[in-house]
């Protein structure tokens, strides 16, 4: 899977709406810093912004509280967790499809998996798709340190990228790892069949 124009855990939306001066939402995370499998927030954080500036014309000093704030913030979750679990459902399919899934136990990790909304959706896939979800505690989801490493494990594992001198080194965005099969995915057409995704909290 690819990650397209906005990281979900980049806390956009909530620097945005000032939750950090909300008392229900300022010990929240978004991340703790807040027909493919692509994700892409982009569109959905445009709307967000302009929803938030309509209501700043409304009256609304910058870095107050809009009155909305809950539901911006409700809605924007939900629509981010939505989207993570349709793109992974379909990403399921296909990997059993072709026999790709080496276990019944995939993992969520880094800072999305410290969002307990996103982790009880995606649940509700894993649950409909005969497999088990494993989340780490959230006070080990918080360190991209740690998705650095075991990226560099895993490139060297396969022999890919190692150099000798630390002045070969470059600095790259994408550390692409594996064969890309996204054409493959997009091929396939792969129609994912409606889940129900209300969360109660």
């Amino acid at each position: 899977r690819r990650i397209l124009d906005s990281s979900v855990s980049n806390g956009f939306i909530a620097r945005r709406l000032s939750l950090r001066n909300h008392p229900e939402c300022s010990s929240l995370s978004g991340g703790q810093e807040l027909y493919d499998c692509n994700f892409s927030f982009a569109g959905l954080r445009n709307q967000v912004t302009l929803a938030i500036s309509k209501k700043e014309r409304e009256g609304v000093e910058k870095g107050q509280l809009l009155s909305c704030v809950k539901d911006i913030a409700a809605a924007s979750q939900h629509t981010m967790a939505s989207h993570i679990a349709k793109r992974t459902h379909r990403a399921i399919l296909y990997c059993k499809s072709k026999g790709l899934l080496p276990q019944h136990n995939p993992t969520l990790l880094r800072g999305v998996a410290s969002n307990e909304y996103i982790r009880r959706t995606l649940k509700i896939v894993t649950d409909a798709t005969g497999l088990h979800l494993l989340c780490p505690s959230s006070k080990f989801c918080t360190d991209n340190g740690v998705m650095i490493a075991w990226n560099g494990i895993e490139r060297l594992k396969q022999g890919k990228g190692i150099m000798s001198h630390c002045e070969e080194v470059n600095y790259e965005p994408k550390a692409p790892l594996g064969l890309d099969i996204t054409s493959e995915v997009k091929d396939a057409a792969i129609k994912i069949p409606p889940l129900k995704l209300r969360i109660n909290s």
